[in-house]
């Protein structure tokens, strides 16, 4: 499909205005091809109003017997006061407002560790954020884009940073609480104060009620948390980059791992990243919160557990009733794609308005302001412009410009089929990968492979490697024409391993590894899994606690993150299997040994056209 600009299908001119019915006379918001217009009365901003002030939640986490209160900034037009009008809200909440401790990986948890095993005492970060005392203007973000086309703008702090009350819990109940009570503030729901500790009010009067979240990263969660509120008043939420779950973001099917670029990072050396809260609490935070963490974690076997099923925001989806435009990068190796699909898909299911934004890069990356504006027009200004009838999904191709993706009626691509490729022949050189039957006919001997475990190497180096034990690599012949991957790529692994644990990596790289300073110009996904938890019907479920026996293989099947890529002809689709993957898990001692059953092992790949489209692209006759 070609890309496209976004356009109302509608009228090519809408203009309304969101104060009250009969308040003839009143500023109002100008829509134009579907989109809120910049209005030259609401563009001065010498004439905005600014204010800063602290609503009561309904939570007391910092244990001093009273409500926390949350620290929020205002910007608005001056048309609210001059001429009573009442306007939408963008919000944004964030723990890093006041900031953040840093990366010091010294306080990180030590990666030298051994599958299973005990992890070694981590040092945590001293509580030295320096506390700022005042902060009337909490951020700019997204002020310089609304309030010039009549949209009120909202900050807020998150619970226990910054000028905020309270403990951060990264994940916890609080953190989607707080935002819930700023939105029941601007409905006139919860009350505000003009300072932290006084009993002066202030309300929303200004505010149509109408709210809509955004954020990348951690502000790009905290959108969902509120959502999962079901907060009446959110009407729309753009998250780029989510984190969606803190098990899958530190963990992956029952694999201790860490997010790309922060190699020992968990849940408690994030608390105290952000933890720039008022020093009077710190103390009880450290003790009641973070040591909870920290005793919960669970470093040693990777499990999922009541501890990471309430900080994942898919056991809470049922409360979302807010029209969600999801934002991410194919690339991202820190906040990985899976997290934005598996709650993209769970909000189709439930009937949730839902669009889908994915770009070819990594962390971060928001729509372009066109779609987010037509977005947020239709749902929080509550303008008819037809986005309900806009394409479901937008992908950047490859090259693109980010500004420029091509629509297409959903994501996974709707013509996307499940094509299953086996392994054959030597892995330790590169083996076959091929559609046909059994591993001695596709490559003939041998029918099994064996992986020496050796964190040292890098992937790139692995996959980039003429001959390795440290890995198996099997690869198609070179594509006559390209081969468009939609979805999830789903792996079947028979293995076995010498020891009681170990790491299993699995990459699908585009062939001949290219000498380039972006990885991704050969890495099309991954995916990490912990063998023993083979045979649970959820690979996140408890293991059953045997550990790996020698020479005893085990089956198991996980899906490898999203993708939408079109890799051209000539390349080579290679499928690296490997056990420590040096930039994501655990360093074990080198020298545990794994032998993969290729009879056993398969892996799937969503083909847009299916097995024929695969087919042709292989050469292979019709079956």
């Amino acid at each position: 499909m070609t890309s496209a600009r976004f356009s109302a299908p509608a009228a090519a001119v809408l203009v309304f205005s969101v104060f009250p019915a009969g308040a003839a006379g009143q500023t109002g918001l100008v829509v134009e091809d579907g989109q809120a217009q910049i209005v030259p009365a609401f563009a001065d901003s010498s004439s905005w109003i600014r204010h800063e002030l602290w609503v009561e939640t309904e939570f007391d986490s910092d244990g001093d017997g009273r409500p926390d209160r949350v620290h929020v900034d205002v910007t608005r037009p001056a048309q609210t006061d001059d001429e009573g009008l009442q306007v939408p809200v963008i919000y944004e909440t964030s723990p890093y407002y006041s900031g953040v401790a840093g990366v010091d990986l010294q306080h990180f948890w030590n990666i030298r560790q051994e599958v299973g095993g005990e992890p070694r005492a981590r040092d945590p970060f001293p509580p030295t954020i320096a506390h700022v005392p005042s902060q009337p203007r909490i951020s700019r973000s997204h002020v310089a884009t609304w309030v010039p086309r009549g949209f009120a703008v909202v900050h807020s702090q998150s619970p226990g940073t910054g000028q905020s009350q309270g403990c951060p819990t990264v994940g916890g109940a609080n953190e989607s609480l707080a935002p819930k009570a700023v939105i029941d503030w601007l409905n006139g729901r919860a009350r505000g104060f003009t300072s932290v500790d006084g009993d002066e009010e202030v309300r929303a009067d200004w505010a149509t009620g109408r709210v809509g979240m955004t954020g990348t990263s951690y502000n790009g969660t905290l959108p969902l948390a509120a959502a999962t509120t079901g907060v009446e008043g959110l009407e729309a939420i753009v998250p780029v980059a989510p984190n969606t779950s803190y098990y899958h973001y530190y963990r992956s099917n029952g694999l201790v791992r860490s997010p790309g670029g922060y190699p020992g990072e968990d849940v408690d050396v994030l608390f105290d990243f952000i933890f720039s809260g008022f020093p009077d609490v710190r103390d009880y935070c450290l003790t009641t919160v973070r040591d909870e963490m920290t005793a919960n974690l669970d470093r040693a076997t990777g499990d999922y557990s009541d501890f990471w099923a309430s900080r994942d925001y898919l056991n809470h989806i049922d409360g979302v009733r807010a029209a969600t435009l999801m934002s991410h990068g194919f690339n991202d190796w820190n906040v990985m794609p899976e997290h934005s699909y598996r709650i993209s898909m769970a909000l189709r299911e439930r009937g949730v308005p839902l669009q889908i934004f994915y770009h070819q890069g990594g962390h971060g990356g928001p729509p372009p302001l066109e779609l987010v504006n037509r977005w947020f027009t239709r749902y929080v200004a509550g303008g008819e412009n037809g986005v309900e009838g806009d394409p479901a999904a937008w992908i950047v191709r490859e090259g693109a410009d980010r500004e420029q993706p091509t629509p297409y009626a959903s994501y996974p691509h709707p013509e996307a089929e499940g094509v299953a490729l086996r392994p054959g022949g030597d892995g330790h050189w590169t083996g076959v990968l091929s559609l046909e039957g059994p591993a001695d006919d596709r490559g003939g001997d041998p029918a099994s492979g064996t992986i020496f475990d050796n964190f040292s190497f890098a992937g790139g180096q692995l996959a980039a490697a003429e001959w390795s034990n440290h890995r198996l690599l099997y690869a198609t012949p070179e594509l006559s024409e390209d081969v468009h991957l939609s979805g999830v790529a789903t792996v079947r692994v028979r293995v076995s391993a010498d020891a009681p644990a170990a790491n299993l990596s699995v990459w699908l790289v585009s062939l001949p590894w290219t000498e380039s300073d972006d990885l991704n110009d050969n890495v099309i996904t991954r995916g990490w899994a912990d063998p023993a938890n083979a045979g649970a019907e959820e690979i996140a479920s408890p293991r059953s606690g045997t550990p790996l026996k020698p020479g005893e293989f085990v089956e198991l099947e996980f899906p490898l993150q999203p993708d939408d890529q079109v890799i051209p002809a000539g390349a080579r689709i290679g499928l690296m299997i490997f056990s420590s993957d040096r930039e994501f898990t655990l360093h074990p001692d080198p020298g545990t040994t794994l032998s993969v059953d290729l009879d056993g092992t398969r892996i799937e790949l969503p083909v847009v056209g299916g097995s024929a489209a695969l087919r042709r692209a292989l050469g292979v006759p019709a079956s």
